[in-house]
C-alpha cells in the first residue's frame, strides 16, 4: 500500500471518528432587561454577569441581554417562571401580592452604607435563615441585592422637622417604602424609576424613594433640589436575579456549577459594587448642580424610626408564624439602626 493510500485511509478513520462524538451543543439564554440599557446596574452588573456566564461555561451557555424588555417591570418574576423569558431581574416590592413577604428583611430602613456589604448579607440572611428558595418556587433563584442607602430626593422640599411630610407626593417602588412614606403622612404614588423622571418634570410628584445613584441615571439633577439621607438609609430595596425552573433543569451539571460559581454570593458583591460606583456618581451630580444634601435631622430621624416599629413588628410576627426567627434575621440586617 502506498503512503498516500495509508494517507487517505488514515484520514478517513480520524473523519468518522470526530463525527462519532457528542457534539457539544450551545445554550443561549434570553435574559428580559427593563432598566435602560445604560443604567449602571445593567453595564456594571448585568452584562458583566452575562460575560462570566460565557467564560465559566467555556462557551457553551451564552446570556443574551435584551435591549428591550419582553413585558412591564413587575412582570418580570411572573415572566421568568411561565418561561416568557429564561432570566429576568425585578424588585420584590413590584409584585401586589404576599409572595416575597420574607425578602422584606431586605427592604426595611437601616440597614447599612454600603450596597456590595448590604447586598451580601441580604443573600446569605434571606437564603439561609429565611428560606428564599421557596418563596422564588419555579424559578432557580441565581442572585439576591440591594440597591445603596435609599434617600428622598425632593424638588422644593426640605424637611427640617417631623412635621413636613403632609402633602408631600413621592413616588415609592411599593413594598415597605410605601408603607413607611405613607405612615410618616406623605401621599405614595407608585411607579417603576424609568416613569420617574416624566411625572417628576411634570409636578405629578414632589419627590422620589430612590438611590443617589438616581440622580445622574436618570438625569434629575435639573429638576430636584434637595436630597435627604438617612445612616444606613431611609429605606431599601430588594432584587432577585431569578431563572426559569425548567430551563435550569436542562442544563448538566457541569453548566450549573459553573454559573452557580458566578451567581450567588458573587453576583450580590457585583450588583453591590455596581451601586456604590453610580452612587458616587449621583453624589458629584448633585454637588455639581449645587443640590442640597443632608442628613436627616433629629426630629426626622425620630419619626422614621418610631413609624417603621410598627412595620417591623407586624413583619416579625407573620414570619415568624411560618417558623422563622424573623426578629434575628432584622437583627442582623440592621446595621445602622439608631440606638432606643
Amino acid at each position: 500500500m502506498t503512503i498516500f493510500k495509508t494517507s487517505i485511509l488514515a484520514a478517513t478513520a480520524l473523519s468518522g471518528l470526530l463525527s462519532a462524538l457528542p457534539v457539544m451543543a450551545e445554550t443561549t439564554l434570553v435574559l428580559s432587561s427593563w432598566l435602560p440599557p445604560r443604567h449602571p446596574l445593567v453595564t456594571g452588573a448585568i452584562r458583566p454577569w452575562a460575560e462570566n456566564v460565557e467564560e465559566a461555561t467555556e462557551g457553551r451557555v451564552k446570556v443574551r441581554v435584551l435591549t428591550k424588555p419582553l413585558g412591564a417591570p413587575p412582570a418580570h418574576f411572573d415572566m421568568a417562571r411561565d418561561g416568557v423569558a429564561d432570566i429576568t431581574y425585578g424588585l420584590h416590592s413590584f409584585t401586589s401580592d404576599d409572595r416575597f413577604l420574607r425578602s422584606r428583611v431586605g427592604q426595611f430602613s437601616f440597614l447599612g452604607n454600603d450596597a456590595a456589604e448590604t447586598s451580601k448579607a441580604f443573600w446569605t440572611t434571606y437564603t439561609e435563615d429565611l428560606g428564599a428558595a421557596e418563596e422564588h418556587a419555579g424559578t432557580h433563584l441565581l442572585g439576591l441585592f440591594t440597591h445603596g442607602p435609599g434617600v428622598l430626593l425632593a424638588k422644593d422640599w426640605h424637611f427640617d422637622d417631623d412635621g413636613g411630610f403632609q402633602g408631600f407626593k413621592v413616588r415609592t417602588p411599593g413594598g415597605y417604602p410605601a408603607e413607611l412614606m405613607s405612615g410618616l403622612g406623605a401621599t405614595t404614588l407608585f411607579m417603576s424609576s424609568p416613569e420617574v423622571y416624566e411625572k417628576l418634570t411634570r409636578g405629578v410628584i414632589d419627590g422620589i424613594c430612590m438611590a443617589m445613584d438616581s440622580v445622574a441615571a436618570f438625569k434629575l439633577e435639573k429638576h430636584i433640589t434637595d436630597v435627604m439621607t438617612v445612616p444606613g438609609g431611609l429605606y431599601n430595596t430588594s432584587w432577585f436575579l431569578v431563572m426559569n425552573g425548567p430551563k435550569w433543569d436542562g442544563l448538566s451539571a457541569e453548566d450549573q456549577a459553573a454559573i452557580s460559581s458566578v451567581s450567588g454570593l458573587a453576583f450580590s458583591e457585583l450588583a453591590g459594587a455596581a451601586w456604590n460606583a453610580a452612587d458616587a456618581d449621583g453624589l458629584a451630580a448633585t454637588e455639581k448642580e449645587d443640590i442640597a444634601v443632608y442628613e436627616a435631622p433629629a426630629a426626622v430621624l425620630s419619626a422614621i424610626s418610631a413609624t417603621a416599629a410598627p412595620i417591623e413588628a407586624a413583619w416579625i410576627e407573620a414570619v415568624s408564624a411560618q417558623g422563622y426567627d424573623a426578629a434575628a434575621a432584622l437583627a442582623a440586617m440592621q446595621t445602622e439602626k439608631p440606638a432606643e
